[in-house]
């Protein structure tokens, strides 16, 4: 299989994304939401288009660095796979990364303002899913695309993971009003990762991206059959509106956390101190 040219994945992302406007336009969720929204530049030419060419000439760097230190793709060790195979393996495997640590992103309050800023958006289309702080697209891009190179695989691999990671994302953000039936068992769709940036409860769930059937294996599903009212950060906090002052935000001095209670004296009654 010959290896797919650079513009290829350029133009299957234009494409799908004007898809997925028709779509919104014809079947929203929610209705009235505009195309240009509030963020819609930010979106576009910052973190698609700019934090892209950065975060792509970087992340390219930083691997074949570790290649050149290890030699680790001349082992060749799933060349001789078809590609296809190929293909689902990283695709499987990177998404069961994604969903663990995008819980732990949730959980532990540093690496949540990695994430903070993809949450900021009070409008969640097509176009949302691009907003990530670079940090978070330093960790996943290069744990996804690494053991790729490193371990062998055809060049077209990345080139065809990158389509279906940039048309999902895509997908999985619109406003479109879609209900999957019993695909969203195994499969990601609008219907449940739009509740994931909903903040009318606060809860945590739906935090698959491409195979939701994570979310129901390890208990974080929620399908409640209705479309979220509001999205954004819970109880609407301060948050910047510019690229830069969004990344610097994710450096500002954490809260302390609450004072343990002190323990309880478990001396019997009537021993002394």
């Amino acid at each position: 299989m010959p290896a797919i040219a650079w513009w290829v994945p350029l133009a299957v992302s234009a494409a799908w994304a004007t898809l997925m406007v028709v779509l919104e336009q014809r079947f929203p969720a929610t209705p009235g939401q505009r195309l240009f929204r509030d963020g819609f530049f930010l979106d576009f030419f910052w973190y698609t288009l700019f934090e892209g060419a950065v975060m792509g000439f970087v992340i390219g760097a930083l691997i074949r660095f570790i290649d050149d230190s290890t030699h680790w793709s001349r082992l060749h060790l799933v060349s001789s796979w078809p590609v296809g195979l190929q293909l689902a393996f990283f695709w499987v495997t990177h998404d069961f990364y994604i969903y663990w640590f995008h819980r732990f992103q949730h959980k532990n309050r540093y690496f949540w303002r990695t994430h903070e800023a993809h949450h900021s958006g009070k409008d969640v289309d097509w176009l949302s899913g691009s907003r990530s702080h670079a940090l978070e697209i330093l960790i996943n891009q290069t744990v996804e695309y690494a053991p790729i190179v490193l371990l062998g695989a055809h060049p077209a691999v990345a080139a065809m993971k990158g389509m279906l990671d940039a048309t999902w994302g895509m997908f999985i953000h619109s406003n479109i009003g879609i209900r999957m039936g019993i695909l969203q068992y195994l499969l990601n769709g609008p219907e449940m990762h739009r509740w994931h940036h909903a903040c009318e409860e606060k809860r945590e769930y739906n935090f698959a991206t491409k195979i939701a059937l994570w979310d129901f294996l390890f208990g974080t599903a929620y399908r409640p059959g209705r479309e979220p009212e509001r999205f954004g950060l819970w109880g609407d906090p301060p948050f910047p509106k510019g690229y830069f002052a969004q990344h610097l935000w994710a450096f500002r001095p954490l809260p302390a956390l609450p004072a343990k209670p002190a323990a309880a004296d478990a001396r019997p009654p009537g021993v002394a101190a």
